[in-house]
């Protein structure tokens, strides 16, 4: 497994241009490594993150912003893409485009006392790119209601929301995190790495395409599982 942590503590991690060019390489690399089983997502001190860095946003224009927005959007998108389960690890603030990147992991695990929020209506800007997440997460009322109010809502709304899938005590956080990836750990590699990708298809294509390709890749599993018996007992038949 690898772990990946978010390192501005003093800025409460939030996202400029290198930080997410880094992300968006190291998640990248690990992308093409075949051994690579789970990958934990956390930030460093006090809190996951607090969103874009307000110093970057006040120095946009139009064309500097796109470019700022497709940073993040490819962060995000380079950790949903992993061919892996993804858990993100979260504590103090999930702000913002914090929470976007916790939207593209596929796994959420949060502590008591982490508050939850996308404010950027409140920064006359409008949620954008992997926000779009949110309705399949929470519904369209509930991803509605924290885009356009930009209110912080607590651990144990986004548990009761669906937004995370485990709350725990801080004091406890490493611990369950620890103990869900050896759950995930538990399954077969491939076979995890192929239900991530049905997984991403179930959200994404009509229900018929999705049972279809689920179906061709039950096969691909037996075939798979009859080449490595056959491998492991030569001469048997």
């Amino acid at each position: 497994m690898a772990r990946i942590f978010l390192n501005r503590p003093r800025k409460v991690n939030a996202l400029d241009s290198p930080l997410l060019d880094a992300l968006a390489s190291t998640v990248g690399a690990l992308s093409a490594d075949p051994a690579l089983r789970v990958v934990v997502l956390a930030g460093r001190g006090k809190a996951f993150c607090a969103g874009a860095d307000v110093n970057e946003l006040a120095a946009l224009d139009a064309h500097s912003a796109r470019e700022f927005i497709t940073r993040i959007h490819r962060a995000c998108d380079a950790v949903r893409r992993l061919p892996v389960p993804v858990v993100a690890q979260l504590h103090g603030a999930v702000i913002g485009g914090g929470l976007e990147l916790a939207a593209s992991c596929d796994l959420r695990i949060a502590a008591d006392g982490t508050r939850f929020a996308m404010p950027e209506v409140r920064l006359g800007i409008p949620s954008v790119v992997e926000a779009a997440l949110l309705p399949r997460l929470v519904g369209s009322g509930r991803a509605a209601w924290l885009v356009l109010t930009g209110e912080a809502i607590d651990a144990q709304r986004a548990y009761e929301w669906g937004l995370i899938e485990t709350l725990c005590p801080a004091a406890v956080l490493d611990q369950t995190v620890a103990a869900t990836v050896q759950l995930l750990l538990a399954g077969e590699r491939d076979a995890l790495r192929m239900q991530k990708e049905l997984l991403q298809m179930w959200e994404e294509q009509p229900l018929s395409q999705s049972i279809a390709v689920s179906v061709e890749r039950f096969s691909q599993a037996y075939a798979a599982r009859n080449t490595i018996s056959r491998v492991k007992t030569p001469g048997k038949h």
